[in-house]
């Protein structure tokens, strides 16, 4: 699907403008495919390497911080 057929997509489910916006964003400029490549960004920031996400999550589930 093109950007434009997905535009017009998008605009006869007849949309609020905002949420609109925020998809053509998100499809042309989030993901356009400048962000595809990885880095070491996390590590610089937090002086660590950065955790897979399953560990993270089993990690925090522990702490019983989500529990009811």
């Amino acid at each position: 699907m093109s950007h434009a057929e997905f535009t017009a997509a998008v605009a006869g489910y007849e949309l609020p403008a905002e949420f609109a916006w925020l998809l053509n964003e998100l499809f042309t400029e989030v993901l356009d495919g400048r962000n595809e490549a990885l880095t070491d960004g996390v590590e610089r920031v937090l002086g660590r390497a950065p955790k897979d996400f399953s560990a993270y999550a089993t990690e925090t589930a522990g702490t019983g911080i989500w529990s009811d």
